[in-house]
This record gives C-alpha cells, structure tokens and sequence, in this order.
C-alpha cells in the first residue's frame, strides 16, 4: 500500500491548484469586476474553448511551433554548450556573443525579426528557438565542464578520438545537467510561443487570448490561462518522467537505510 507521505507527495499539485482556485473564486467575488471574472465562469469556458474546431487548431499549431523551435534550439545548443565546456578557445568565442543576447527579453526582438521575417511561422519559432537556446547552452557548458580529466585521459588512453570522447564519455557524465537546461528550455518555450502570439497576431493560442482582451470577453482571457498553465503543467511533468528514466544511475537512492558504522 501506498505511504502517508507518498500519498500526500502525489496529491500535493492538485491540492495546490484547488487552493489557488478556491482564492481566485473568493477574490473574485469580493471585487465583483467584470474584469475579473471567477474561477468558476473561466473554468466553464474551457470546454468551449476546447470543443471549437477553430480554436483546437490554433492551439495545435502553438504546440506545433514550440516543438519545433525547441527541438532546433536543443539540437544546436548542446553540442554549441558541451564544446564550450570543453574548448577554451571555442568559450571565448561564444562566451561575448551569449552574454550580449542574455539580458535582452526576446519579445523585444520580435519587431524586428516580424520586419526581417514577416509575421508567419518563422519568426515566432526563431524567437522560440533563441529563448530555449541560452539555458541549454548554459547547463550543457556546465555538464561538460564539471567532467574530470581522468575520465577522458582514460578515453585517449584507450584510443578514443577526440569525437568519440566527446559523444561517450562527455555527453553521457554531462546529461543530468543538460536535462536540467532542457526543462527550463521547455518552460520559456511555452513563455515565448505566446508572447510571440500575441505580437504577431496571425494564429496560436496568444492570438486567441488577446483578440478575446480585445472584445472584453474575460471569461475566456482567464480561460486560456488556464489552458496555458494546464499545457505547462502537463509538459513538464511528461519531461521529468523522461528525465528521470534517463538519468536514473545519477538520482540518489535513500530506500535502503543508512548505516554510519
């Protein structure tokens, strides 16, 4: 049977939420403004939000749009990070390019590559792609770094090139950290994709959500809140049941007793 405490571990999230809820609902009727509408009213718009074909869609070409800036942005970040951590002279290279990018919100990029790009799938996912980049980027340099030397004199020792250190020796010690850079890459995915959205205002689930600013229907502003924080939800936990098979020989195991003898 399940423990107390693993009970109470599971259930904690959803306790969360139907607290947060339950404030949301209480705050909302003391202000009583339209503006504001309560938990209740956006949870009831929801399953019309969802239930509408047009709406379905651009939700679908969102998550579409995320997928792809993400998966590009991983797919060049780690290697980009993991030779940084490894090369001293491909750090210094990089190093001043990154810490120029970092500071600048990416949205604020987003006029500009809408003038360079037009307001269609490109740009936004090219804003995607640069928001999920620097976390990625970042932890995969450190994985690569924290890697000890003795592991890849073995490696040369054994007639490893420099590659095949690289990918076997490198990579696999570094992967705990860069999972960790991947789901915060998946966090500001979700975060850019609707930002991008509701500047440029074509489709996705951003359009939906101003438009319905725009026509003072609040009921589904608050709605696709909710749907943007359930997707949120429910990719980062899909990610870390992910992570955590992958990296299950690095998570601590505390199910036998500790002995001090």
């Amino acid at each position: 049977m399940m423990s107390a405490r693993a009970l109470v571990s599971r259930l904690a999230p959803l306790l969360a939420c139907l607290g947060l809820l339950a404030i949301w609902q209480v705050g909302s009727l003391i202000l009583n403004s339209d503006s504001f509408p309560t938990a209740m009213e956006a949870l009831r718009a929801v399953p019309a939000i969802l239930g509408d074909k047009e709406s379905l869609i651009n939700i679908l070409a969102s998550l579409r749009r995320m997928a792809i800036g993400f998966g590009i942005g991983v797919a060049v970040s780690i290697p980009l990070g993991l030779m940084m951590g490894r090369s001293r002279a491909v750090a210094s290279f990089f190093n001043p390019l990154l810490m120029i990018i970092y500071p600048v919100p990416k949205a604020a990029l987003m006029p500009i590559i809408m003038l360079w790009l037009g307001v269609g799938d490109l740009s936004k996912t090219l804003v995607i792609f640069l928001g999920v980049s620097l976390p990625v980027i970042y932890h995969s340099f450190e994985g690569a770094k924290a890697v000890e030397e003795k592991m890849l004199w073995s490696g040369a020792a054994m007639g490893l090139s420099a590659a095949q250190r690289m990918f076997r020796i490198v990579l696999p010690a570094a992967l705990p950290e860069i999972l960790t850079g991947c789901r915060t890459g998946l966090v500001l995915a979700l975060i850019t994709m609707i930002t991008s959205e509701m500047i440029a205002r074509q489709s996705g689930a951003g359009n939906i959500l101003f438009n319905a600013l725009d026509m003072g229907q609040y009921d589904t502003v608050f709605a696709m809140i909710i749907i943007v924080g359930a997707m949120g939800i429910g990719l980062d936990a899909a990610f870390e049941r992910l992570r955590r098979r992958l990296v299950r020989w690095s998570e601590p195991r505390f199910d036998m007793p500790l002995s001090f003898s």
